[in-house]
């Protein structure tokens, strides 16, 4: 049987499940905490968020090694990863995506104010075994990602205007993903704002709709030009909902009334790059907890890529810009 890997067991980092982490000082008193979300990083190596200087914090740092346990939200098999704590990034790649992802959900809650990202704790992980074996067959079909973006690609690749990319790339998202709301938004860069060009799902008041940059789960994706992927139902966003309802209301931002379902269970806000500028969003939404996955992420990122390559082909040549 071959060695597991990070990549084996993704499903048991979304969050939907927390985790537990054990850890010792120097003295080899233990600590076992909870934690709300294991960030995978690539195969060997995982993340988890410094927000606040805790017992966690200061045993690793003096004993760098830890053990997790995770467990997989689908069939219920438990996953021990051995891991050793490597360094705190305060900037670069991985720390935005983090720093992204938490700020996503503190702008949806009005909590920007409360909560902020101090650092990526980086861990490579030397080990990974199953301890308890799955309870069910994951019976889980639906769609095969990667068959679903090469029809969306080749949708894509036969649009020859702007309003025709846009109606397909959403067209594909309902006919080949299975999403049943996405919105395309474009950026107004003057105006620092994001505006919706072509929506599904929405009836008439997707069209038009508008969100800042910064703001929301799509705002803050475009802004750090990352892809944010929040599942309502994990311990994550749970905590960031308890902690605003602890909060004095002075320290709140408003909740920001994004433009689409009022009770979403999943968003994925994926940012349209093309050259290193941000062209716009595409996002997707579901009512259902735990709709997209690590799969759909990657295969919305890629087809995001193509779709801005092409939207910034075409703009150029028929001399337009993208507002």
């Amino acid at each position: 049987m071959d060695a597991l890997d990070l990549d084996a067991i993704r499903p048991c980092l979304e969050g939907a499940i927390p985790g537990v982490m054990s850890t010792c000082d120097c003295d080899g008193m233990p600590n076992v905490t909870y934690i709300s979300q294991v960030e995978y990083v690539d195969a060997h190596h995982l993340a988890l968020s410094f927000q606040f200087f805790n017992k966690t914090r200061r045993n690793v740092l003096a004993n760098p090694v830890a053990e997790l346990l995770v467990i997989h939200p689908t069939h219920g098999a438990m996953y021990r990863i051995a891991a050793r704590y490597l360094r705190t990034e305060a900037e670069g790649a991985l720390f935005e995506r983090m720093r992204a992802k938490l700020a996503g959900i503190a702008s949806h809650t009005g909590m920007s104010g409360v909560f902020k990202l101090r650092g990526a704790d980086l861990y490579a992980v030397d080990r990974v075994e199953q301890v308890v074996a799955p309870g069910r067959t994951d019976a889980r079909g639906g769609v095969n990602r990667l068959s679903a973006l090469r029809r969306a690609s080749q949708r894509v690749a036969a649009c020859n205007d702007l309003e025709s990319l846009f109606e397909c790339t959403l067209d594909g998202m309902v006919d080949e993903f299975g999403v049943g709301h996405a919105m395309l938004l474009l950026l107004d860069a003057a105006a620092q704002r994001l505006y919706t060009v072509a929506g599904r799902g929405y009836g008439r008041s997707g069209a038009g709709s508008e969100i800042p940059l910064g703001e929301g789960v799509v705002g803050v994706a475009a802004r750090m030009a990352t892809p944010i992927r929040i599942n309502h139902a994990t311990l994550e966003y749970a905590y960031s909902r308890t902690m605003r309802d602890g909060v004095a209301g002075h320290m709140l931002e408003r909740e920001i009334a994004l433009p689409g379902l009022a009770e979403p269970g999943s968003q994925l806000a994926v940012p349209l790059l093309c050259a290193g500028q941000l062209l716009g969003a595409l996002f997707v939404e579901s009512p259902h907890d735990m709709r997209f996955t690590w799969d759909d992420e990657d295969a919305l990122v890629a087809l995001a890529a193509q779709v801005a390559a092409q939207a910034s082909a075409l703009a150029r040549g028929v001399g337009a810009g993208l507002r």
